[in-house]
């Protein structure tokens, strides 16, 4: 977990440039999902960046070696943002994507308050689990982390008590 990747990289991006033909579609459809698993910020029309470390960068690597391997084209650029602006702009944006799937889990936290304790226990297995895929790509943590880990604490805490 990264408290602040900026502070981390310097300000240092992994760039994937990449193009893949429009048929079959499939290869551009595994493309975008594993991208949003990733956790990527779309810089421009096939363009996209991770603040750089070792494991971003293997990642891209990794994605850039498929489109290559799916007849299409990919390059792994490294990059500094040109000013503190832009670096802000970029983080915000990937911190806003984040947040929206924080708010879904605590929503999914709060939503079983009144089911069953086995719902509520098989609701907490699954939202754990979501909880720790999104944090894997929380580079900028938004405020939203906190409420999501206080709700799904809040629901282990109440079975725990319902015990």
């Amino acid at each position: 977990m990264r408290a602040d990747a900026s502070a981390t990289t310097g300000g240092q991006w992994v760039l994937l440039a990449y193009r893949l033909p429009r048929e079959p579609s499939t290869p551009r459809i595994a493309l975008w999902r594993k991208l949003k698993r990733l956790g990527v910020v779309q810089i421009g029309d096939g363009l996209v960046g991770l603040p750089l470390d070792s494991r971003t960068r293997e990642a891209l690597e990794w994605v850039a070696e498929e489109v290559l391997e799916a007849g299409g084209e990919a390059a792994i650029w490294l990059a500094a943002s040109p000013s503190r602006r832009q670096e802000r702009e970029l983080a915000s944006r990937m911190a806003e994507a984040i947040a929206a799937e924080y708010r879904a889990v605590a929503a999914a936290a709060h939503a079983v308050a009144g089911e069953t304790p086995a719902v509520r226990r098989r609701t907490l297995a699954r939202i754990r689990r979501e909880l720790q895929r999104i944090r894997r790509r929380d580079f900028f943590p938004p405020p939203e982390r906190r409420r999501a880990e206080d709700a799904v604490e809040g629901l282990a805490r109440a079975l725990r008590l319902a015990a």
